[in-house]
C-alpha cells in the first residue's frame, strides 16, 4: 500500500520489484488521473491522508508486506523555508499513523536530501523512535538516482524499516550503474531531439553528455513549469537547455540553442518509461514529473526489501509455528 503516490514513480518501481498494490492514496486530482490512466487495475483513492481512516480499508493488521510513502518534500527542501515538522505539509505523522494501524512487514519512506541536515536530526530520530516503539528496526540512507540507471543526480533520503528478523537480512541495494559510464542527458534524449528534424541534435547530444541536474517540481504554493531555481537553470544552460520553461514539442529545423525540454523528455530523465502519460495542464503535469521518485531507484530498494522478506519466509518453512506466521502476512507477487 502507498500514500502520497503522486504520478506513480515509486509505485511503478515497486511493481517492477514484484509488489502488488492493495491501494494507492493521493490527494491531487490530476495525479490520480495519471495513476488510473496508466494502471487501470490499480485501486486509486483520492483523499487527504490526514483525514483518511486506515480501518476503512479491507486490510487487517499484518496483512501487508510493504507500506510506502513519498511524503511532501517542501518542509525539508533546501529551496524552501525548511520549517520541518512545523510545516503544515509535513505528512510523516500521517504516514506513521498508517504504519501503526496496518502493521506492515516493511516500511519505505522517501524524501529530499535536505531531511538529512543536522537541523532535522530530531525529526529523523523521532521517526526512528516511533517505529521502534511499533517493533521495527529502521535506518536512513542517502541514495543517488544516477547510481541506479537514472541520468540525473537526484539525491534522496530513504528510510527502510522492517521487523527485526527481516531487518537482519536486509541489505541496501548495490549500485547498478557507473555514473561515469552511464548514458547522459544527450544520449537519453538524442532521438527525441531529432524527431522533428532538428539539425543540431547530434551536436547538442554530444555537448549534453553528462548527468542532469536534479529536477525540481516545486509545490502548489510555489513553483511553475521550470526546471528548478537559478542555480539549476545555470547548470542546464551549460548543456544547451533553457530551464526557464517546458516546451510543447521537441525542437524543429532552424530552432536555436538553448532549447526547452518537453514533458516527455523530462519524464525520461526521471526514469519513467516512454509510454507513461501524465494528466492535467502543463504546470500540474510537470509538478507530477518533477516531484516523482524515479522508478529505477524505487525498484532497486523494493527488490532489496523483497529479498529480506523472502529470506525470512524461507526460514519460516523450518517451523510449523513460523509457517503459520508466514501465512498471516502478505508477500510480494
Amino acid at each position: 500500500m502507498e500514500i502520497c503516490a503522486g504520478a506513480g514513480g515509486q509505485a511503478l518501481g515497486l511493481e517492477q520489484a514484484g509488489f502488488g498494490h492493495t491501494a494507492l492514496i493521493e490527494v491531487d486530482q490530476d495525479a490520480c488521473a495519471t495513476l488510473r490512466a496508466n494502471r487501470p487495475t490499480w485501486n486509486v483513492l483520492q483523499a487527504d491522508v490526514r483525514d483518511f481512516k486506515p480501518d476503512s480499508l479491507a486490510v487487517t493488521p499484518g496483512q501487508l508486506s510493504l507500506f510506502a510513502a513519498g511524503v511532501p518534500c517542501p518542509p525539508f527542501s533546501l529551496a524552501g523555508q525548511q520549517l520541518g515538522s512545523a510545516d503544515e505539509r509535513d505528512l510523516f505523522p500521517a504516514a506513521l499513523a498508517f504504519v501503526a494501524a496496518l502493521r506492515p512487514q516493511a516500511v519505505l519512506l522517501e524524501n529530499v536530501k535536505g531531511l538529512l541536515q543536522t537541523k532535522f536530526a530530531p525529526c529523523r530520530e523521532g521517526i526512528l523512535r516511533q517505529l521502534g516503539a511499533l517493533g521495527y528496526l529502521a535506518e536512513w540512507r542517502l541514495l543517488y538516482a544516477c547510481d541506479y540507471g537514472v541520468p540525473q543526480l537526484r539525491p534522496r533520503a530513504i528510510l527502510v524499516a522492517l521487523e527485526p528478523s527481516a531487518f537482519a537480512a536486509f541489505r541496501w541495494p548495490e549500485k547498478t550503474t557507473d555514473p561515469l559510464a552511464m548514458p547522459g542527458v544527450g544520449e537519453t534524449l538524442r532521438d527525441s531531439m531529432a524527431s522533428r528534424g532538428w539539425e543540431l541534435a547530434d551536436g547538442w547530444a554530444q555537448k549534453a553528455g553528462r548527468i542532469a541536474p536534479t529536477l525540481c517540481g516545486g509545490s502548489k504554493k510555489h513553483g511553475g513549469p521550470d526546471l528548478g531555481p537559478s542555480r539549476a537553470r545555470k547548470a542546464w544552460a551549460e548543456i544547451g537547455v533553457n530551464g526557464a520553461g517546458v516546451a510543447d514539442f521537441p525542437p524543429g529545423p532552424g530552432d536555436p540553442l538553448p532549447v526547452k525540454l518537453t514533458l516527455a523528455q523530462i519524464a525520461l530523465l526521471q526514469g519513467f518509461p516512454p509510454d507513461w502519460k501524465f494528466s492535467g495542464r502543463k504546470t500540474a503535469a510537470y509538478r507530477q514529473v518533477g516531484n516523482a521518485f524515479p522508478p529505477p531507484v524505487a525498484a532497486a530498494v523494493g527488490r532489496s526489501i523483497a529479498k529480506a522478506l523472502e529470506r525470512v519466509d524461507s526460514t519460516c518453512l523450518a517451523s510449523p509455528a513460523a509457517s503459520a506466521q508466514r501465512n498471516r502476512v502478505g508477500t510480494p507477487m
